[in-house]
């Protein structure tokens, strides 16, 4: 069994920088959002949004990605070549991740003036569960009566 709870700090690895906070040259809002932090219950977590991170992880090249950035962070040509992936492939699956809240771009300039996106990944940790994903859904779901065989109103 994976586990999904060990705490944020270990899944940025030391070279990372600290996803999600605003630092020179960042580029977006941050994405990390509340309910992505360690040991965060899935039920804490709307249901579009379990939904949009479970979906996009979904997707071995998307593991890998999270994966590689666990480690470092980088950028897209180096990362594309350490996956062996075109980059055109790799932005896209970065676009998914972003857009889940699972990793943040921030650009940078290179020493020899070159603009260079970063990317890391935004520390989360989920504990899943049959009640968690329960829970998650339950304002989704309607508790209407739904009548058993032989009761009034049931197909026959």
């Amino acid at each position: 069994m994976t586990d999904l709870t060990r705490p944020a700090a270990d899944m940025n690895g030391p070279e990372s920088t600290g996803a999600g906070t605003a630092g020179p040259g960042h580029t977006g809002p941050d994405t990390a959002g509340p309910g992505t932090g360690p040991g965060t219950a899935v039920g804490a977590l709307p249901a579009d949004r379990l939904a949009r991170m479970l979906g996009t992880l979904a997707n071995p090249h998307r593991l890998g990605v999270v994966a590689a950035l666990a480690r470092r962070r980088n950028y897209v040509s180096r990362l594309a070549r350490e996956l062996g992936i075109s980059r055109a492939l790799l932005q896209a699956h970065l676009r998914r991740l972003e857009a889940a809240g699972l990793v943040t771009g921030q650009l940078e300039m290179s020493s020899d003036g070159k603009a260079m996106k970063f990317y890391e990944v935004t520390p989360f940790a989920l504990h899943l569960t049959p009640q968690s994903i329960a829970d998650a859904l339950s304002p989704l779901t309607t508790h209407e009566h739904v009548p058993e065989d032989g009761e009034k109103g049931s197909p026959q």
